[in-house]
């Protein structure tokens, strides 16, 4: 059966006179005439039976059907355009796994060890994509997903990782930061300094505060931060203390950067997992990749409080 599809031409050029809301824009991107732009917006308008732009004194502005199918067609191109792009550049050999990571892991922790996957698995390009919350892998390109949680997505299998230990960390030069003791300072001196809030954690002081047997007021007050990378960069620029397991901020504890100021962990029940749909479970690529993944964290050293040192700082 034939496809009821238009032509990829009045496609491209519907989508990047949306982009621009400018049809002037679009032809100079497309390395068309604007004339040339607007004939194949009109086609697309004939073959659908919906104005996709109304004309305004600034120019022209997507309709509301212009904008919804925008929205859903700008995805399709975009993936056609990756597997295009895929394609050429594996030259039609070897396979392809698209992946979901939680962005800080995906930096500190799983790129520096790639590279030795790719090394026993030359034939598998992995490519990554930062996700944070959970999906439907049906309405993704996404093959498998690392995520931080709980495990029990719908139709899929969960794979353990590993746990986080995130600690009490902090610029050396934090203002009013007192001299640690060799054993770290005790939670009522963390809770007098600012804390640093994660937005994907909103409980984590409270939660740490707690099992050192303390009730803090303003345990959920402070600037509020989404990823830890950015929370350890807001540490070190002295805006106050955060909570980051220490093997995402290796290098700027070894550098001095960051110290922790205990070295007492938050421990939780969630942890890293890979997450692969049922479907896929099997398929050579995603085995090898898990298997790969499974073996270098089973043999990844102690990632607890054990390498989180208390550093020392002068009042």
């Amino acid at each position: 059966m034939r496809r009821r599809i238009p032509s990829t031409n009045s496609l491209m050029a519907f989508e990047a006179a949306a982009r621009h809301e400018s049809y002037t824009r679009a032809a100079a991107e497309l390395a068309l005439t604007q004339s040339a732009v607007c004939r194949q917006i009109g086609a697309l308008e004939q073959y659908l039976g919906v104005a996709l732009f109304r004309r305004t004194r600034r120019g022209v502005q997507l309709t509301d059907a212009g904008q919804r199918y925008y929205r859903q067609i700008t995805p399709q191109l975009d993936a056609l355009a990756r597997d295009t792009l895929n394609l050429m550049a594996q030259k039609g050999a070897g396979t392809e796994l698209e992946l979901a990571v939680v962005p800080t892991f995906a930096t500190r922790w799983l790129l520096p060890r790639l590279p030795q996957f790719q090394r026993q698995h030359p034939q598998v390009l992995v490519h990554m994509n930062t996700q944070t919350r959970p999906f439907l892998f049906e309405q993704t390109r996404y093959d498998a997903a690392i995520y931080f949680g709980d495990a029990g997505w719908p139709g899929t299998v969960a794979h353990f990782l590993m746990r986080e230990f995130p600690v009490p960390v902090c610029s050396p030069d934090l203002p009013g930061l007192p001299a640690i003791p060799a054993e770290g300072l005790d939670p009522e001196a963390i809770a007098a300094l600012p804390l640093l809030q994660q937005s994907t954690r909103p409980y984590a002081w409270r939660n740490w505060f707690e099992a050192q047997g303390l009730r803090v007021g303003h345990d959920m007050a402070g600037m509020r931060l989404e990823l830890f990378s950015m929370l350890a960069q807001a540490a070190i620029e002295r805006m106050g203390v955060a909570l980051i397991p220490p093997f995402l901020i290796q290098r700027e504890m070894d550098s001095g950067q960051l110290i922790a100021l205990s070295s007492q962990p938050l421990t939780t029940e969630r942890a890293y997992w890979l997450i692969v749909p049922e479907r896929k479970a099997e398929q050579p690529a995603l085995a090898a990749l898990r298997e790969w993944l499974l073996c270098v964290c089973a043999q990844a050293p102690d990632l607890g409080a054990g390498q989180a040192r208390t550093g020392s700082a002068q009042t």
